[in-house]
């Protein structure tokens, strides 16, 4: 087959992107995305991609008894939910899968996997959208799928378009009842020019809202920001560059919440678990994977801590060394511990642990390494974690491509899998969370 040429194919399987995947006759591996194992479709190849060649339109031909109608009408559009399509059963034994292959590449073979921990739709409590300044007005939401090959050309990459968001049923609610007047205020705004960013928390109380822009704010602009903030009960407001520092343009509330019954004032913009069920559950599968009777005083290392949500759970049971490389973070939890009176049992460290890791010395004596790194892992931390020899090494990880290149450092250095826990917080998306606890034999 060559480009634009068109066949019927089967897929075999669904890929670690959430694509169907398929031969075409002529051998070549098809990329064909709203594609369910078993089915017919038709498939005609549009762009290369690896090896392969990305099929972003097909007709179904003959459906899998596991196809279902998706639940929000931005499916297939929107760049978040790809497998909104899939029936659970079938789904979340995909999700589970995709970690199991990552464990079995890294080299343990018949790898331990808890049952999928699920958190429920209109949950997510964590919201990063973009917008972008149109002829019709400002556009709200996320990033565009790869368009259909009727627009390819006018349209070369789905960052050029975002899905303007009506509906969402991964949201809370809370947050996505901002997304429609965020529209009018942004499309009044003088900073923005042409494109911007919204991260929104949900805390205890209320909304945390950082908005980043393309140019600078003016004195209008702060006032109808402020007056937004007032509106919509905002616990805080702040603005930033698209690549720059946040500050508060207005606080209404304290911006706290509560992580394993500590006060936490995060930063703007700060990193939190996905939802309060899968931070739970992440929280639930680490503090499982300690020693079962640590001694009295047993210390765990904690590396890419953020503002806590493992560290302050951890100090319930031990003593915790944390390092966090974002400074507002690393503040935010060295705060939190010492207005709780957890100076004693918890010390903050700011690193930039992929450029400065944390050496084997540092880390040897711990009872257990627990670590939760961004979504590009912890290469050049791996190999001083393996060469410290910790009893065990409990790895937090939202990136199984990543954890399987991490774990085989591991492998290497003679440590087993105990056990695998995999948590779906990223509803019908193609990532997974997981936690993997790993014991030096």
């Amino acid at each position: 087959m060559n480009s634009g040429d068109i066949a019927a194919v089967t897929i075999d399987r669904v890929g670690a992107e959430g694509d169907g995947i398929a031969l075409a006759p002529d051998g070549a591996t098809l990329y064909i995305p709203d594609a369910l194992p078993g089915e017919l479709v038709r498939a005609e190849k549009l762009r290369r991609q690896g090896g392969g060649w990305y099929v972003p339109h097909t007709g179904v031909l003959r459906a899998s008894e596991a196809r279902v109608p998706p639940s929000c009408t931005h499916f297939g559009a929107c760049g978040g939910c790809v497998l909104q399509h899939w029936r659970d059963a079938e789904y979340r034994a995909w999700k589970t899968g995709l970690l199991d292959a990552a464990l079995r590449r890294a080299g343990f073979a018949d790898p331990r996997i808890e049952p999928i921990q699920v958190t429920p739709g209109q949950s997510r409590r964590r919201m990063d959208l973009a917008a972008r300044r149109t002829p019709r007005g400002v556009v709200v939401g996320l990033h565009a799928r790869i368009p259909s090959s009727a627009n390819w050309e006018r349209v070369p990459h789905p960052a050029d378009t975002i899905c303007d968001l009506t509906e969402c049923q991964v949201l809370h609610p809370a947050l996505f009842a901002l997304i429609a007047p965020l529209r009018p205020l942004l499309t009044r705004l003088q900073s923005l020019h042409r494109e911007a960013s919204v991260i929104a928390n949900l805390l205890d109380h209320g909304a945390d809202l950082l908005l980043r822009t393309d140019a600078p704010l003016n004195r209008s602009d702060r006032e109808r920001l402020i007056g937004f903030a007032r509106t919509h009960r905002l616990l805080r407001l702040s603005t930033a560059p698209l690549h720059g520092e946040a500050e508060p343009v207005v606080v209404l509330q304290p911006p706290r919440i509560t992580l394993s019954g500590v006060t936490v004032e995060p930063p703007p913009g700060a990193f939190l678990q996905a939802s309060r069920d899968g931070e739970t559950a992440i929280v639930q599968a680490v503090l499982a994977g300690l020693p079962e009777k640590p001694p009295a005083r047993a210390r765990v290392g904690e590396l890419y801590a953020g503002s806590g949500s493992i560290t302050l759970a951890l100090a319930q049971r031990v003593r915790v060394a944390a390092w966090e490389g974002d400074a507002a973070a690393a503040a935010a939890l060295r705060q939190a511990v010492n207005r709780s009176g957890l100076a004693g049992r918890v010390t903050v460290a700011q690193r930039d642990l992929a450029r400065q890791p944390v050496p084997a010395g540092e880390l040897a004596g711990f009872a257990a390494v627990v670590l939760d790194p961004p979504f590009a892992g912890a290469a050049v931390q791996m190999a001083p974690i393996a060469a410290a020899k910790s009893a065990r090494v409990i790895y937090v990880s939202c990136n199984p491509a990543v954890l399987a290149r991490d774990a085989r450092v591991l492998h290497e250095a003679g440590y087993a899998l105990q056990v695998a826990t995999p948590v779906d917080q990223f509803l019908w998306s193609a990532r997974l969370e997981s936690v993997c606890v790993f014991v030096r034999t």
